[in-house]
């Protein structure tokens, strides 16, 4: 037995299999010494939800160490659209329908006349997630600021505890965002009152089972299991406490969570701050790929090199294969994945030729052609007399916008104002100019070189663009003037500022609305049906192209790829050359060991008066004592102050006891016996040797422990060391 503070093993060739979830520096006390063998990682990864794009992106927990680490925390703010927008439809008749029979008839009653409910919106969290005791997550990851809108509901909740780590830029971002949602969702509350309402105390079961098809999947989910995911919106003062529990990082900047884990964000490429992740503990190191693009027009690039030679890789976002185009041109992806699926190279010029043929794959081009036809597409509506409506939440995409609305407007020679209408605009537009360093290198030379990061900073000065808080605000309403460009929130539709441009412009045949594809356009639209304005729908790039994928997998070459289940059809036929395994949403899953021991780091005056036992050709044991614990996630023994080495303590003895060499060894010390056969409790045979001369004992011997039963100490004493003398010793 180690004394306080300190911990002996028996171990093979000073590495080691440690399969606890240690917490920061640890003593552990034990009575038995074993030799330690590898068994199954601790890794369980759970979905939580898969993608749904850019503005819904997956949830994840991964336990890794025995710390439980959640990727993200979004909010499904596509599923407002099932509520009614504030309009004057909210005073009309709500009863002007066809008769209904039984239930249905019941259910209309509670719906306005586009079949929307009229009462004020609750938000939809993850689905699952508000099932987890919250005290239990360690770690929050969160990889962009979409991913970071759901995260009050959880600082928010009774024991939650975890240490939360986001991008300096993802946090202030994420900031604004929830900022905003709460000030527009102060207009429901200005409406209906102080008081909350609960729409799902309106409904019984049998209502909400007749609700229309597309509330009902949206309120219910595809398996009706998503009601509990409903919550009423978090209040101005949880976003600040939130943000007070958020530690900030840079870019390749590495954190240590409780001395065991090593935390690293890295540039994803998607949005300016928005990440992927590196974990690296004492047995694994783990990649985790959200949504990814190569090259962007605003953002830092995609930093894939730091992630190569993981042991598990995570690839949890497919955005791409939720759009309509890859699912027409599934053949060919067919056929890139499984011609590009070899993920180990040891030639490191076919490396660098994959990394150059990623790298080509200019995103950022497609980009600018799709905001320049949108850019054309609004000048021909301003012409016309019509205006344009731009509810886009993208950051990038809008940053982009504004340069180009600017230079196309100023060629063409028509004179239209551009308002930005947000209660945060002001201050996250003069936020954009000052982040040279999460910025794309043609954005970093522009700073170089005297310019701005973005050119808005100099048309806000040249009047060129304008900036108001509310659309309500006096200095709004003494400039205004159409037809006009405005840009400003929700793309849902459903809140801001876009709910009364809408109302006013939607019977104009000339004006323009630009969406982002993802969301279910019928049903936004619904409350402001007769629609006469033009529609434009467009999908801006989320992730990497899934015929891309497997290039990046070979630069990358990890020993482990998880992929969410949904992407089998495309990786499956690639056969053994990916090591891919697939996970399903809501379920845990296991991952193999990817390493047989884990290293202990021994000092060198500890490690040079080791004595070694070869038991067999494989194994190689010796003795340790000393205070174990793990930092930067390494474990480390140091050696006690005045150790007792292995020649000056009582040997330790270990092996199987064989009943017939026991008894003849006994015989031979002049303790007679014989072996039978007895029937223990739980039904199975068991041998068992009966002392009868000197005295009586009872001798089982069972596959981990040996008990000897006797009243007589000498005779205990002499057994026990016969039994000794028939062991290994070290």
């Amino acid at each position: 037995m180690a004394g306080k503070g300190f911990v002996e093993y028996v171990c093979s060739k000073i590495i080691y299999d440690f399969n606890f979830g240690y917490a920061g520096t640890l003593v552990i006390h034990i009575t038995s010494f074993v030799v330690l063998q590898p068994t199954l990682d601790t890794s369980l990864p759970t979905s939580l939800s898969q993608s749904g794009g850019y503005n819904l992106p997956p949830c994840n927990i991964l336990n890794l160490c025995g710390f439980r680490v959640l990727f993200d925390c979004p909010l499904d703010l596509s599923a407002l659209t099932i509520f009614s927008p504030l309009s004057t439809s909210l005073y009309e008749d709500l009863h002007q329908h066809m008769p209904l029979m039984g239930q249905q008839e019941q259910t209309k009653k509670l719906l306005d006349k586009n079949n929307l409910i009229p009462v004020e919106p609750y938000y939809k969290t993850v689905e699952g997630l508000h099932l987890w005791n919250v005290s239990l997550i360690d770690v929050v990851l969160i990889s962009s600021p979409m991913g970071m809108l759901g995260l009050p509901f959880l600082t928010r909740a009774e024991g939650f505890s975890a240490k939360i780590y986001a991008t300096e830029v993802t946090a202030r971002l994420g900031q604004f965002m929830m900022e905003d949602l709460v000030a527009m969702h102060m207009e429901f509350k200005q409406f209906y009152g102080p008081q909350e309402t609960n729409f799902l105390k309106m409904f019984n079961w049998e209502e909400l089972e007749a609700l229309p098809p597309a509330l009902k999947k949206i309120v219910l989910g595809k398996d009706g299991t998503e009601l509990g995911s409903w919550m009423p919106l978090y209040s101005a003062a949880d976003v600040k406490d939130c943000l007070r529990k958020v530690q900030t990082l840079k870019y390749a900047e590495e954190v240590c969570y409780n001395g065991t884990l090593l935390i690293k964000a890295l540039s994803s490429g998607l949005e300016i701050g928005s990440c992927n992740w590196s974990l690296k503990g004492p047995k694994r190191n783990i990649s985790y790929i959200s949504s990814s693009v190569i090259s962007s027009g605003t953002a830092m690039d995609f930093d894939f090199h730091s992630l190569q030679g993981s042991d598990v890789l995570i690839y949890s976002d497919f955005s791409s294969l939720n759009v309509a185009s890859c699912v027409e041109n599934e053949n060919s992806v067919f056929a890139d994945v499984t011609t590009n699926c070899s993920t180990k190279s040891d030639n490191t010029y076919t490396m660098e030729l994959n990394s150059c043929s990623l790298l080509n794959f200019e995103e950022s081009s497609e980009e600018l052609e799709k905001l320049n036809f949108i850019c054309l597409c609004s000048l021909d509506s301003v012409k016309a007399g019509g205006s344009v409506l731009i509810p886009i939440g993208r950051l990038g995409v809008v940053l982009q916008l504004l340069e180009l609305f600017a230079l196309h407007i100023e060629s063409s020679g028509v004179k239209v104002p551009i308002f930005i209408i947000s209660s945060v605009a002001d201050e996250l537009l003069a936020y954009t100019n000052i982040l040279p360093e999460w910025v794309c290198k043609d954005r970093q030379e522009k700073m170089y070189s005297g310019k701005p990061v973005f050119a808005h900073e100099e048309f806000i000065k040249e009047k060129k663009i304008h900036v108001f808080p509310t659309i309500h605000s006096h200095e709004l309403l003494m400039m205004w003037q159409e037809p006009c460009i405005v840009v400003c929130p929700h793309w849902s539709l459903r809140i801001g500022p876009t709910v009364h441009l809408l109302q006013r412009w939607h019977g104009d045949p000339n004006s323009l609305l630009i969406l982002e594809e993802g969301l279910d356009s019928e049903l936004a639209l619904s409350p402001f049906k007769p629609l006469a304005m033009k529609v434009v729908e467009c999908s801006f790039v989320s992730d990497l192209k899934l015929e891309k994928v497997p290039q990046l997998l070979k630069l990358l070459q990890p020993e482990l790829i998880l992929l969410p289940d949904y992407t089998k059809p495309y990786f499956i036929p690639s056969g053994e050359s990916l090591p891919c395994l697939f996970y399903t949403e809501n379920e845990a899953f296991r991952l193999p060991s990817s390493k047989n021991f884990s290293q202990l780091n021994i000092a060198a005056d500890g490690a040079s008066k080791l004595t070694f036992l070869k038991i067999n050709e494989d194994l190689t044991i010796s003795r340790l004592k000393g205070e174990l614990f793990v930092h930067q996630g390494k474990h480390y023994l140091s050696a006690e102050e005045h150790a007792v080495f292995s020649e000056m303590r009582p040997l330790v003895h270990f092996g199987k006891v064989d009943l017939n060499s026991l008894s003849f060894a006994l015989e031979k010390s002049g303790v007679k016996g014989s072996i039978e056969k007895v029937n223990i409790e739980d039904g199975h045979a068991s041998n068992v040797l009966h002392v009868f001369e000197p005295a009586s004992a009872l001798i089982q011997v069972h596959e981990t422990i040996t008990v000897i039963s006797t009243c007589d100490e000498s005779l205990a004493s002499l057994i026990s060391d016969v039994v000794h003398s028939i062991l290994n010793g070290i």
